[in-house]
């Protein structure tokens, strides 16, 4: 199995046909669809279901589609880290995470560092806990954030020195809109709009008892925006963390913490005993310097 032949592969799976493909990778269309057949009986599995119209994957093909996407992806970034110049400092440091607001303090390293080293080039993607772990083990990113509680015992990792809170997202025209504080028994027959990590929060299931249950959960989302749409439109309450959607005046939304002592907090992770790019272990050092303090 080549680098180069799942590159091919990536290619028909993304652009639905051989011929697109072909035109895209500047080869022909039979030395492609030989490159395929070959992977098949490399394999001995069918990973390509060739239509009238368009090209499909087999359920083994989605999965060798996603494989191949990793080992790409680890291939180039691994190419890019031992090519760099020695002579200036730069490359590409990978960072996964949540969103909250606390990524505002790694956003001042990444201005930081950026102003001494133009040539290193940042690349975030966001994701749940269990997204950024996958990548973190696969080294397909170089750190990750977590929101706490977090399994991390198996990572390295520094505590961002920021807090977030619980609260309710709703429309300025809710009842609840004038509350000080929202209790569990004002969410109790609501729609609400929850992250997928919330009811597996330990305080959080404390907090709403035993009604936890019988909650009336019209959504769940791993991006604010996406769910601040949903609020605005009337779809329900969504429970988050503060200073993450738009709440400002025009925004038709507000924010009401929970009557819940609990301060979130979140950490940069990494692997442990993990060999890090000249790029990556400076940005730690700043990180340390940064939150360590």
């Amino acid at each position: 199995m080549e680098l180069r032949v799942l590159r091919y592969f990536l290619a028909v799976a993304r652009e639905e046909s051989i011929t697109a493909a072909a035109d895209f990778l500047h080869i022909s269309q039979p030395a492609l669809s030989r490159q395929l057949m070959d992977l098949e009986k490399e394999f001995g599995k069918t990973l390509l279901i060739r239509g009238k119209r368009r090209i499909t994957l087999t359920s083994d093909g989605q999965f060798l589609r996603k494989r191949a996407e990793e080992l790409v992806e680890l291939a180039d970034k691994t190419e890019a880290e031992m090519t760099h110049s020695d002579t200036s400092l730069g490359g590409d440091i990978y960072i996964g995470g949540g969103e909250a607001d606390a990524v505002r303090f790694i956003a001042r390293i990444v201005t930081e560092l950026r102003e001494e080293y133009s040539n290193i080039k940042f690349h975030f993607s966001s994701g749940d806990a269990e997204d950024m772990r996958e990548k973190l083990d696969k080294g397909l990113i170089d750190f990750g954030i977590f929101v706490e509680p977090a399994d991390i015992t198996k990572y390295e990792f520094i505590r961002i020195p920021a807090a977030e809170h619980w609260g309710v997202i709703m429309r300025k025209d809710s009842p609840l809109a004038q509350k000080e504080l929202i209790h569990p028994e004002d969410l109790r027959e609501l729609p609400l709009i929850i992250s997928r990590q919330t009811t597996q929060d330990k305080i959080f299931k404390n907090w709403f008892g035993k009604d936890i249950n019988r909650l009336n959960i019209a959504a769940t989302y791993n991006l604010v925006y996406n769910a601040t749409l949903l609020v605005r439109e009337g779809a329900g309450y969504m429970i988050g963390i503060d200073n993450l959607a738009d709440t400002s005046e025009k925004s038709g939304l507000c924010f009401v913490p929970l009557d819940l002592d609990y301060q979130i907090h979140l950490d940069l992770v990494w692997k442990k005993y993990q060999i890090f790019s000249r790029a990556a272990e400076l940005f730690l050092d700043k990180a340390r310097q940064a939150f360590e303090r």
